[in-house]
């Protein structure tokens, strides 16, 4: 005797019973049974294996108390390893001694993206990621000194990457930590891919003010006609943080140093250029930091986050201030919940800055990512900021401290002219220098960096809070996608978890009051290490992904996962995917009209599918299951019932009947007065959507007797009148050899059998005794023929037996 493994599967009713050429079949749950019985084993190789879905035209005929005994389970495989699985996803999993693979530099016009490591620089093809790399350790002696100081050798003792910055057509700027002694250099690169040059020149420079000693502290830099500006610490115990600007013709120039009013422990996260005016004289520097809130602060934060302002052609003073910034202001930004009484839940530690350009050049968006430093609960937010906002915040009241406590309030004396902050230009004042500057309005700037008012975001609130979770937010880029029925913002959000999360942005009553809906969260490294940096090529259509571990590319959208039918496509509200009339594909606006189906604000399938009417069958006494589930995940699915000739729905209940779950909804014993229409919807914040309609009918078991008779006459009478020239197909097509489903039918479904331990029990009773009743005797003999005839004939195709 042979031990075989027996499957047993409940299949959706969708696919109950075989439909003229429509048929959708989903295996829902899976019993198992260990089955020693020669006859089943016979049966089984007579298959070649379990019978295809096609197949099984009665499979779901369960008797109630088999259910009863029949674990169902859910397997939801994760979005993340499903991304890691496929082969959408492409990794470069490290360099040997070589990690923090923590600074990008996107060249999307070469098709490069060069990356900052620990004693390494690669460079990767866009398409494939595939790599060159350039080994820049530090110098055994610096290692040593770096060691003697107390450094970690291995972690801190290395040249970390901290700078990437574009110098010419043909060359990078690059600068590292170099084991505590920060340097630089440049990077050849050739003005083309195709030139495969990637070199660096062995000149090394100085980079004190261009890269942090310390590897763990943040630096932003930019580099804009010659100078680079960075945020980043000047000193070996990374106290002093300053704004510098370097190279170039000028001197070199940074903050006030040893004044906490201009600075306070900053973390630099980046730099962006804006214009006020068409008058490039009017182009100012900003500069998105933390740090650490000034003294007597009312908000009594640990850290807060800022923005920071210059101008592009300061100089400094004359007399004062001399080789340092005399534009310099500085904001608070604000990102919070507002909450009862006035007092809101502040998210202070800024962790990336994405700029979204606008139709207006001079007013992009400003998406922020923040984190809380509150050790009472941990979150995440994305906020949204107007550089307009911005610009309203710099023109009000400076911060001042007077009063008997000294508190911080706005200052209502005179302010000098030109106001401090303002560009030299011809635009404002007539003035051609900083240096030219009168010294009140020197003095007045020295102390007064700060703004008295914060920036707040647009609507006073977040976009996207995330509060209790495993995880908080990182890094974000944004791409703009143009859909049906307009232009949308798609998030990209990095964890510290390794995840991505993909979120869209979707109006509600106005482009003022906005959703968030949460279409993928993706994992993609196979450790887990959180994600410190992002880069978006639009060109290439791929997000670029850095870590600890490695470099991940994947594409900004997977039209295919979001399933094979139109109500799938297009509930998951995804810019990027559209029903193309056959798949879920990616959306193009130039694409015939008629082929698209998208709807990304309503996300309503019943105005643009035509598919969400189904007519399934089920089998009196039988159990049956609708699939049905919401793909926004903060959905609900309820069920409602309608008889036939009645106008009333009614809502469907978990009951000992009826079982509703997340997936859909399970009948464990269907009766006659079952039969109706079936609705599934969707609530989401208070909007109701129909996912799916069923109609159910029930066949009665003596109809369903009659059917297969009928079918057993049909065939023995096809049988017949074959000639006897066509022997071989009238034995594949013989009446009993097209009712073996019958035999796997009173297996399952068997009318003495109280548990599906006696049904195995049975089975292996059967097996032992070799009962001779006829019935069964025929099914045994006509099973052992059978696997006679394929041993024959295994080069032919099994027919699929013909539909109730």
């Amino acid at each position: 005797m042979t031990s075989w493994l027996l499957w047993f599967a409940v299949i959706s009713p969708v696919s109950t019973l075989r439909q003229a050429g429509h048929s959708v079949w989903r295996i829902v749950s899976v019993f198992r049974c260990e089955f020693v019985l020669w006859s089943s084993s016979a049966w089984l190789a007579s298959q070649g294996q379990f019978p295809q879905p096609d197949h099984l035209v009665i499979a779901t005929i369960w008797s109630l108390h088999l259910i009863h005994r029949i674990h169902i389970c859910w397997t939801q495989t994760s979005v993340g390893k499903r991304m890691l699985e496929s082969n959408n996803l492409v990794t470069f999993e490290g360099q040997v001694n070589s990690s923090a693979y923590h600074t990008f530099l996107l060249d999307e016009e070469k098709g490069r993206l060069v990356v900052g490591a620990k004693d390494h620089i690669f460079s990767f093809n866009l398409v494939n990621i595939s790599r060159d790399m350039i080994p820049w350790p530090a110098s055994t002696s610096r290692r040593d000194e770096c060691k003697w100081a107390g450094k970690d050798l291995m972690s801190e003792c290395s040249n970390f990457i901290k700078v990437l910055q574009p110098f010419n057509q043909t060359h990078l700027y690059v600068c590292g930590t170099g084991a505590f002694h920060p340097v630089c250099a440049y990077l050849e690169v050739g003005k083309k891919l195709e030139d495969s040059v990637f070199r660096l020149e062995p000149q090394i420079e100085n980079g004190r003010g261009k890269s942090p000693y310390d590897p763990k502290l943040l630096t932003a830099s930019m580099l804009i006609d010659g100078e680079l500006y960075s945020g980043t610490s000047a000193d070996f115990m990374g106290r002093d943080f300053a704004i510098f600007r370097t190279l170039g013709q000028h001197h070199p120039i940074r903050t006030e140093q040893h004044d906490s009013r201009w600075l306070n422990g900053e973390m630099a996260i980046k730099n962006i250029l804006s214009s006020d005016s068409d008058n490039q004289e009017d182009d100012k520097i900003y500069l998105f930091f933390r740090e650490n809130a000034m003294d007597g602060e009312h908000a009594g934060k640990a850290t807060q986050a800022r923005i920071g302002q210059l101008c592009k052609n300061d100089f400094g003073g004359h007399r004062s201030l001399v080789n340092k910034w005399t534009t310099f202001l500085k904001a608070r930004l604000v990102c919070s919940v507002p909450g009862l009484n006035g007092i809101d839940t502040h998210f202070d530690e800024l962790q990336d800055v994405f700029l979204m350009s606008s139709k207006d050049p001079k007013n992009p968006l400003i998406y922020a990512v923040f984190t809380t430093s509150s050790n009472i609960f941990k979150g995440s937010a994305v906020c949204l900021y107007s550089m307009a906002d911005i610009r309203r915040v710099f023109l009000g009241p400076y911060a001042h401290r007077d009063g008997p406590n000294y508190q911080w309030v706005p200052f209502q004396g005179r302010v000098p002219y030109p106001r401090p902050g303002t560009c030299p230009s011809k635009t404002f004042g007539g003035f051609d220098s900083t240096k030219d500057l009168p010294d009140d309005v020197i003095t007045f700037a020295r102390g007064h960096p700060a703004m008295f008012n914060p920036v707040y975001p647009i609507n006073n609130r977040p976009i996207i809070v995330k509060t209790d979770t495993d995880y908080q937010f990182t890094q974000i880029v944004v791409d703009r996608v143009e859909a049906e029925d307009g232009q949308y913002d798609v998030m990209f959000i990095g964890t510290d978890m390794g995840t991505v999360l993909k979120v869209v942005s979707i109006p509600r009553g106005s482009w003022h009051d906005l959703e968030e809906i949460l279409l993928e969260e993706m994992t993609v490294f196979r450790e887990q290490a959180a994600i410190t940096v992002m880069k978006l090529s639009t060109k290439q259509q791929q997000l670029y992904l850095g870590s600890e571990l490695g470099v991940s590319q994947m594409p900004l959208h997977r039209c295919e996962v979001y399933g094979k039918a139109c109500a799938e496509c297009c509930l998951a509200r995804d810019p990027y995917c559209a029903w193309d009339g056959t798949e879920c594909s990616r959306y193009f606006p130039m694409a015939k009209r008629r082929t698209r189906r998208q709807d990304i604000r309503n996300g309503d399938p019943l105005t643009q599918c035509s598919d969400l009417q189904h007519q399934v069958y089920g089998v009196e006494n039988s159990s049956t299951f609708l699939e049905c589930s919401a793909k926004s995940q903060r959905a609900l699915t309820y069920w409602q019932y309608q008889q036939a000739n009645d106008d009333r729905r009614r809502d469907i209940k978990t009951e000992d009947r009826f079982v509703c779950t997340e997936q859909g909804l399970l009948i464990r014993t269907l009766d006659k007065k079952d039969s109706g229409v079936y609705v599934c919807q969707a609530v989401e914040h208070g909007f109701m959507q129909t996912l799916l309609k069923v109609t159910l009918e029930v066949i009665d078991t003596e109809r369903l007797d009659d059917l297969i008779h009928r079918d057993d006459e049909d065939a023995a009478h096809t049988a017949t009148t074959h000639t006897t020239a066509r022997d071989t197909s009238t034995a594949r097509e013989s009446p009993n050899q097209k009712l073996w489903y019958r035999d796997f039918l009173s297996l399952v479904n068997h009318p003495t059998l109280n548990s599906v331990d006696e049904f195995c029990e049975q089975g292996l009773v059967h097996a032992h005794t070799h009962v001779h009743a006829h019935g069964l005797a025929a099914k045994w003999k006509h099973l052992q023929e059978r696997q006679k005839g394929r041993n024959r004939r295994t080069h032919e195709l099994e027919r699929a037996p013909r539909s109730v």
